[in-house]
């Protein structure tokens, strides 16, 4: 079989093997239909390229891992040399090729391959899965006596049409992640290196190309994202001849992969998403696998009450217990302690590493306040960072040498912290019998896992070789053991915030952290794009306090809940000082959440494509399309004094549906009368909802619309 035809959920994946070479795509988009055989054969003449003036004179096919050999002028898929320089372009002849189709859609396709100069095995493997994503990687196998061959990168690529003119991606930093960017896909490369040993606040998260002008509702687009923790690379590139790619993988730092007789390599997923229908067709594939998974979260996600905000290191059990009794007051769910109980830990200087619960705060351990969160009636979760160690501890002094670093010198702090080589056993064995000494001494359901700094100048081994790899192939070791140890603990991904988001990690957490900022303003634009690759309930938001701690913003608490409701909820605020009106109110958000996250959290996330960029509008909608909420957000102060309509786009047609501001988000602060509308509701046809759409009120700048739209009968 030298020709295989993939379809899944509106998605086709055409790949042929001819001529005794690894597969390339011929085709990956629009589903062709049951084509027969001649039809497929027809496809792939008709998408052979004619050779190019002033070229090789014969026009091989694109691989899925590109090579040299080939006449590809980009970045190979498998780079790496031998001692003496050899094995430096391989070209494998094909093996094997196996193909296995789902019941469910899809299907999987295996091939192997062998350079004999080169003394390499290679194997591709290609899935469509059910939600019509594509995912491919690749391993290298060192076939040699001796062995010794240096992997520099395995990076397979997916073959995108002509169609294709821009590239949409995600930047950002520190407490501003998601921040997108829009270049055209131009001749040469448009590469992401990430090269902080983390995923990264500027991590492009899924690279899209896209048709020209491609947006949220509109346009065709073909999107990618690397399922690793590490360091990795995207890259978008076309040649000169007109080959049109999207590329990625681990990024290796040198000499990170040596292989041994026999040894295998292999990269992590590179998952493709293509959509007819825009970005939000993208993120839907990643919604619909992500919730599709044996591992995804099937409880409600709880309310969560973090205390970091309301009492950062200041722990006193007074204190906190009387938080625990306010937020049940207001319906949390869960009571997470952060950051401060453990040895030394009176500031973000010392004690880092050091995880034995503090006898001078705790004179009684945590037991006293793990029974009085039970007794609120809400489970009981707690902060680590495991992975990193502050030098004033008494492990840093203990095993100086389990710090990872190049040489006799230590990397320069960052945020007071260096980061501990899990890749040395000890390091890694201590770590692991800490943690799962304090999850088994207290009823602990909830691990709130951060990591503060970059893992620079990671040096590890005796040698102290480039150690990045090690490091987060140990992470997930780490956490794949205590939750087989403790399968009943949910974690959660945080990383200076949502530093660590990607689906390595989710394939061993519950959740991640969207941001350190908890400013709405802030948290509307990534909690948006954060949802190019996860759906609403994989992402914490939380309620803060009025002014914000990371921008000094202050906000209404309509604001700053109604933004919050759009993901995995918390309240990160001491509300025992807040004042009785403020915690009723906070109440009625909390009570709507926990009415409408079986809505928000299995529904269709939609985002309206802006007309004035001082107006956002996003939602989920209903499975069946019975059911939905909207946000209309006032971001800025608008272009006009009167604004216009907006549409409601993900409905069913032919639907009709109740529009009506949904309560406590139903009075935001107008800078007029609000439209006649609003106040009794309007029932429409889903198409004219999408098409017209309803007049919007004139909001004042950072306020917020709730919107909530339901189907009804023919007699409305």
């Amino acid at each position: 079989m030298d020709l295989v035809h993939l379809r899944a959920a509106g998605t086709s994946l055409v790949l042929s093997a001819e001529d005794g070479r690894l597969p390339s795509v011929v085709h990956w988009g629009a589903d062709l239909g049951d084509l027969p055989e001649e039809h497929l054969r027809a496809l792939r003449r008709a998408a052979e390229p004619g050779v190019a003036p002033n070229d090789l004179d014969v026009a091989l096919p694109l691989g899925l891992l590109p090579e040299t050999a080939t006449g590809w002028r980009g970045r190979p898929g498998l780079t790496g040399h031998r001692a003496d320089g050899g094995g430096w372009s391989p070209s494998p002849r094909l093996v094997s090729w196996d193909v296995e189709t789902d019941d469910a859609g899809g299907g999987r396709a295996v091939a192997t391959g062998e350079d004999a100069d080169a003394e390499l095995g290679v194997r591709v493997e290609v899935e469509l899965l059910p939600a019509g994503l594509v995912r491919v990687r690749a391993a290298v196998r060192d076939l040699s006596a001796a062995g010794g061959y240096v992997v520099d990168g395995v990076l397979p690529s997916l073959s995108v049409p002509d169609a294709a003119t821009e590239v949409v991606d995600l930047a950002g930093r520190w407490a501003r992640e998601r921040a997108p960017q829009r270049v055209p896909f131009a001749v040469g490369a448009h590469a992401r290196e990430n090269r902080r040993g983390r995923t990264g606040p500027d991590a492009p998260l899924v690279m899209t190309a896209g048709t020209a002008g491609v947006g949220f509702r509109s346009g065709e687009a073909w999107g990618v994202h690397v399922a690793w923790s590490g360091n990795h690379v995207v890259r978008a590139e076309r040649t000169a001849e007109g080959a049109k790619v999207l590329a990625g993988g681990e990024l290796l730092l040198p000499g990170e992969v040596r292989l041994g007789p026999g040894e295998e390599h292999v990269g992590p997923w590179l998952y493709g998403s293509y959509a007819a229908d825009g970005l939000d067709g993208v993120a839907a594939r990643f919604h619909t696998h992500l919730r599709a998974r044996p591992e995804h979260p099937r409880s409600p996600r709880p309310v969560v009450l973090n205390v970091w905000e309301a009492v950062y290191f200041d722990h006193d059990l007074e204190r906190l217990t009387e938080l625990a009794r306010r937020g049940a007051e207001v319906g949390a769910e869960r009571f997470v302690l952060d950051d401060g109980w453990f040895r030394g830990r009176r500031d973000d200087t010392a004690g880092l590493g050091d995880w034995y619960v503090d006898e001078d705060v705790w004179p009684d351990g945590l037991g006293p306040l793990v029974e009085a969160v039970h007794a609120h009636g809400m489970d009981f979760g707690l902060w680590f960072e495991p992975e990193m160690v502050n030098p004033d501890s008494d492990l840093a002094r203990a095993h100086p040498d389990w710090l990872l670093r190049v040489g006799g010198r230590e990397p320069v702090l960052s945020r007071g912290q260096q980061v501990l080589d899990l890749g040395h056993p000890d390091a890694h064995a201590h770590v692991l019998g800490r943690l799962d000494a304090l999850l088994s001494e207290h009823d602990i359901a909830y691990v709130k896992w951060d990591h503060n700094r970059d893992v620079l100048d990671a040096g590890s081994g005796p040698a102290r070789a480039a150690g990045v790899h090690a490091q987060t192939a140990a992470v997930y070791a780490l956490l794949d053991e205590l939750r087989r140890r403790h399968p009943g603990v949910e974690v959660e991904s945080c990383s200076s915030g949502g530093l660590r988001v990607d689906l390595g990690v989710l394939e061993r957490t519950d959740r991640v952290w969207g941001s350190d900022c908890n400013d709405p303003l802030e948290r509307q634009q990534i909690q948006r794009w954060t949802a190019q690759l996860l759906p609403p309930e994989l992402v914490g938001g939380h309620v803060a306090s009025p002014r914000s701690h990371t921008t000094g913003r202050t906000h209404d608490l309509s604001f700053r809940a109604g933004t919050a409701l759009f993901g995995s909820l918390g309240v990160e605020w001491d509300i025992s000082r807040a004042t009785p009106d403020e915690r009723a109110e906070l109440a009625r958000w909390v009570a709507l959440y926990r009415e409408l996250r079986g809505l928000l959290h299995t529904g269709a996330v939609v985002r309206a494509d802006p007309v004035d960029p001082a107006v956002a509008l996003h939602g989920v909608v209903a499975a069946d399309g019975a059911d939905a909420l909207f946000a209309l957000v006032q971001l800025d102060a608008p272009l006009t004094s009167v604004p216009g309509a907006v549409r409601l786009p993900g409905l069913r047609p032919d639907s009709l549906y109740r529009v009506s501001a949904q309560a406590p988000g139903d009075a935001p602060h107008l800078r007029g009368g609000r439209p006649p509308w609003l106040d009794e509701g309007v029932v429409l046809p889903g198409a004219v909802l999408a098409a017209a759409g309803v007049r919007a009120p004139a909001m004042d700048p950072e306020q917020l619309l709730l919107l909530r739209v339901q189907e009804v009968g023919a007699d409305g």
